[in-house]
């Protein structure tokens, strides 16, 4: 399983990959809207790595991509989609390290695994993120997600109250926008 584009290469997780998911995960602005707690000890990210590469992409449940800068043969981030049980929907997430953010390399990651999980017979794929995060909401607006609704106050994180927006994409869409 890769996928490769560009500038990048998204790739089953392996075990090297601890250290690098570590780093990036533990660090305070990138897991500020994600559920985890910054930072991110070596031994539970080698225990993520684990997990994440015992996904299968074609069967239900959450499959984390490595992303990797092609050129520099390191891990940036990860690119996470979890298959409905019922084959025909998806929810997307994603982390990108800090230092690498603004550079389009989350855009990149983002259009392929979408390219990838639609060429797989999709119809629809799903994304919510904490309204205060606009450069999430920027990209999967810029990917081709359409802002579907906003849930006022819907989430206790991180000991506040927060507001979800709701995304979607449906399969007819992405082949408009990928011609």
């Amino acid at each position: 399983m890769l996928i490769d584009t560009p500038r990048l290469r998204l790739r089953r997780f392996r075990a090297g990959d601890g250290p690098a998911l570590a780093a990036y995960r533990s660090d305070p602005a990138v897991a500020r809207f994600k559920a985890w707690e910054a930072p991110v000890s070596p031994e539970s990210a080698s225990a993520l790595v684990r997990e994440f590469a015992n996904g299968d992409p074609a069967e239900p449940g959450w499959f984390q991509y490595a992303v990797e800068l092609t050129a520099e043969g390191v891990l940036v981030g990860d690119v996470g989609v979890r298959l409905h049980d019922n084959r025909m929907q998806a929810e997307l997430g994603y982390t990108l390290a800090a230092d690498r953010q603004g550079k389009g390399y989350a855009t990149e990651a983002v259009r392929a695994v979408l390219g990838d999980q639609f060429t797989r017979g999709l119809r629809r794929v799903s994304a919510e993120c904490d309204a205060r995060n606009t450069p999430s909401a920027r990209l999967l607006e810029r990917v081709g997600f359409q802002l579907e609704g906003r849930r006022p106050e819907y989430t206790w994180f991180k000991g506040e109250w927060t507001d979800d927006l709701l995304f979607g994409l449906l399969a007819e869409r992405w082949r408009t926008l990928a011609r």
